[in-house]
Parts: C-alpha cells; sequence; structure tokens
C-alpha cells in the first residue's frame, strides 16, 4: 500500500501529518505500530507524533494523535497547530476558527496572521480528572516529590493531558533532563504517566522550560506544556497573565484571561511531501532484526551520550537539549 504524508514542525516538535478520510488504516495497520515505524528515525520518516485527519460527526475534523512509541494520546498543541495549517493550506475548510475533535474535546485553533492561536480550554487542577493518586486539595501546588537523591516541588495541571510541572531555581541548560524525566514520568504518582516540564523564571514576563514528554522523550517543545507551565506560573503569581514560554525550538505566547480559557499562539512550518511506496511488513522488520542483534546483558550497554534527543537540535542550542 502506498501511503502519502506531510511532515510539519511547530517550533521543532516535529510530525506526519496523514490525511485519513477516505483511508481505512484501522482496516490495514495497528495504528500504534505504524506510528513506531514511520517516527523511526533511522528506519522511517522521523519524528516525534503521527497526526492522523478524519472526518468527524461533532466537528469540522477530527485528529488522532500517536506517539514515537506508538502509545495515543489525549492532545497536543504544536500539533493541533499544525494540522490546522494543514487543513487551511489545502482549503479543506475556509472557516478562519476551526472546530477539531480530540480524545481532549473539541478544541478551536483560529488565524492569527502567519500563526495560529490554539484556544485551548480551561486548565483542570482536580487530582482524579489530571489524574493524580492523592487525596488531596486542589489545586496541587508544590507537591514534595523525592527522585533519587533530589526532591522536586510538582505543580500538576491537565490541559486535555497531564503535565508535572517543577519549578527551578538553577539553570536547566545543563539539567539532566533525560535522567530524571523519565522516572517522573512513570511514578506511580502519576496513574496514566505524565509530561515534565522543568522551568526558571526570567521575569513576570517571560518563562524557559525543557519538557520530557510522555511516550516522546525530551523533545523540542510542547504546546500543552507550555500552556500548562503558563498556568502554574500564574497560580502561583511568579507572572502576569500573558507570558512568552521560551523552549528549546521556539517561543509560544500563553494566555490566561478572565473568561478561565487557556490561549496558546504560536507558528506552524511545512518541511515536506513524501509517499512511502510499501509500507507493510516495515515494523515487523525492523523488529525482527532488532532482536537478532539484542545485546545480551543490556546492563552492559551504556548510551555515549543520555543526554540526546530524539529530536535533532537546532542551530546555536545544545545537542543534549531537546514533544502529548
Amino acid at each position: 500500500m502506498e501511503l502519502t504524508f506531510t511532515k510539519m514542525h511547530g517550533i521543532g516538535n516535529d510530525f506526519i501529518v496523514i490525511d485519513a478520510r477516505d483511508i481505512d488504516l484501522a482496516g490495514r495497520f495497528d495504528r500504534g505500530e505504524l506510528a513506531r515505524t514511520l517516527c523511526s528515525r533511522r528506519f522511517g520518516v522521523g519524528a516525534d507524533q503521527v497526526l492522523l485527519l478524519l472526518d468527524s460527526g461533532v466537528a469540522d475534523f477530527t485528529m488522532k494523535i500517536y506517539n514515537a512509541d506508538g502509545s495515543e494520546v489525549e492532545m497536543c498543541g504544536n500539533g493541533i497547530r499544525c494540522l490546522a495549517k494543514y487543513v487551511w493550506d489545502r482549503g479543506l475548510s475556509t472557516k478562519d476558527t476551526l472546530e477539531i475533535d480530540t480524545l481532549a474535546g473539541v478544541i478551536r485553533p483560529e488565524r492569527a496572521g502567519n500563526l495560529v492561536r490554539v484556544d485551548m480550554g480551561e486548565p483542570v487542577f482536580d487530582a482524579e480528572r489530571i489524574p493524580v493518586n492523592l487525596e488531596s486539595a486542589s489545586p496541587i501546588v508544590d507537591y514534595p516529590l523525592r527522585i533519587n537523591d533530589r526532591e522536586f516541588k510538582v505543580t500538576c495541571v491537565s490541559m486535555g493531558n497531564p503535565h508535572a510541572v517543577v519549578f527551578m531555581e538553577e539553570d536547566i541548560a545543563d539539567f539532566p533532563v533525560a535522567l530524571y524525566g523519565p522516572i517522573i514520568e512513570t511514578h506511580t504518582l502519576f496513574p496514566n504517566k505524565t509530561n515534565v516540564e522543568f522551568v526558571t523564571v526570567g521575569s513576570r514576563k517571560d518563562l524557559t522550560m525543557r519538557v520530557w514528554e510522555r511516550g516522546s522523550g525530551e523533545t523540542m517543545a510542547c504546546g500543552t506544556g507550555a500552556s500548562a507551565v503558563g498556568v502554574a506560573a500564574m497560580l502561583k503569581g511568579l507572572t502576569e497573565r500573558t507570558v512568552t514560554v521560551h523552549l528549546l525550538g521556539g517561543d509560544l505566547v500563553i494566555e490566561w484571561p478572565q473568561n478561565g480559557h487557556v490561549y496558546m499562539t504560536g507558528p506552524a512550518e511545512e518541511v515536506f511531501e513524501g509517499r512511502i511506496a510499501s509500507i507493510a511488513g516495515r515494523g515487523q522488520n525492523s523488529r525482527d532484526l532488532r532482536a537478532r542483534h539484542a545485546a545480551p546483558n543490556r546492563d552492559s550497554v551504556t548510551r555515549a551520550n543520555p543526554e540526546a534527543p530524539q529530536s535533532a537540535g537546532a542551530p546555536g542550542l545544545r545537542a543534549g537539549a531537546g514533544q502529548d
């Protein structure tokens, strides 16, 4: 089967976008396995996530999101900006504000000049809905979480997907995100796992963050993560209600006005279009190859650079400083 796709990115958070409205993907492939195959940066196209554009009975379109590890996630802020640009650029809708159905509900991206502004909805602070395994009054702010030799103060927010926000006093440029990120992601405190953001406050108008994304590792950017970081900072009184969040791939503007909704504004870029002549069997072949060459003792294998992210670094950024 020939499969056509479009490679896109939102400030370095990169995606494989597939218009699947007229393709019976579910009948031909396991979508999670397809995502693992296509997102591989050695054996596939390479991306943080696969975005599927589908028809919807309740909105203009549906967006399905699959991480590089094959897991399906509720929402992706950078991804929905890219999907909106894909729709507009191909004339699939003339509406300036789209309604896109996701597992997190109907999300509304709108044109903002050359940028895309997204109504991310209202943040969720209730522990059961985030979810967090705590019987605690909401919101959960600066909860002490001990990981190995350190104690992190975690603020928990859902932007349609779970986030654990950690404000740091130290420079995060050299912080070992690849060490602490996956431990927090899979901690028993978070029954559905969590995205993890490490943040420093520059002023009342700007924040800097690095993100460890659930199911993808460290990425260049995360739109829902930037939204959660902005909300957490405002909740703690650290910033004003509009803030610029600096990520490894670029900047996003986050607003949390009095109507309670969070708004995220940022760019979306198309990189190239492509096609795969035959996708059948690729995932199984790569799995078989890896199995034949698996190390007999995994404990004896160490990574030369444990900080190396899945996403390629942008010019001027640390290679180890990296995408629900």
